[in-house]
């Protein structure tokens, strides 16, 4: 069955710029390509979950998220899409949650529909939000420091549940 990595956009692919609508402002995290690289050569497909609950505020609009995801996939410089299927969870916090994180809803339905293998699959992010997505999927997880918070002191990884890298790159080094 596939594997695949669900990956957090914002502090663990590109850098954190809070809001984010502008594409000109995406700037990639350095061992990025060379990490999302290395995962399609093994075999894994590429998921990208993201919170963008500025759209869901009024901040900006989908469209300027699409624009924004857009330009991610032109930086990351591989063949396109990059993405198997991209997740844009819009809600504010104070909405009702559908897609987003911590909710599992876009793992576990992607798991379904893609036949993937959940024993062979990973959420990578910055955030507990990220971590919560994927321990309620039942799927491995990773955290990254490159977000705004280190995510070494989430009682999940104070337990052992979860592995801290400094970066995506160093994470990718470890996939088989």
């Amino acid at each position: 069955m596939p594997k695949a990595l669900f990956l957090d956009r914002d502090g663990t692919l590109i850098i954190d710029k809070v809001y984010l609508a502008d594409p000109a402002g995406v700037e990639l995290i350095p061992g990025v390509i060379e990490g999302l690289a290395r995962a399609r050569k093994l075999g894994y497909q590429l998921f990208l979950f993201t919170n963008q609950s500025g759209i869901g505020r009024g901040y900006h609009t989908i469209e300027a998220t699409h624009r924004v995801n857009d330009r991610l996939e032109e930086v990351i410089r591989l063949p396109r899409p990059v993405f198997t299927d991209i997740c844009i969870a819009p809600e504010a916090p104070d909405q009702p949650v559908i897609y987003r994180k911590p909710s599992p809803r876009f793992i576990v339905e992607s798991i379904a529909r893609h036949g993937l293998d959940p024993t062979q699959c990973w959420m990578v992010g910055d955030s507990a939000a990220d971590i919560g997505a994927g321990l309620g999927a039942k799927i491995k997880v990773a955290a990254v420091r490159t977000g705004k918070v280190d995510p070494s002191n989430l009682p999940e990884v104070k337990r052992g549940l979860v592995p801290v890298f400094p970066d995506f790159g160093k994470f990718a080094e470890t996939l088989q």
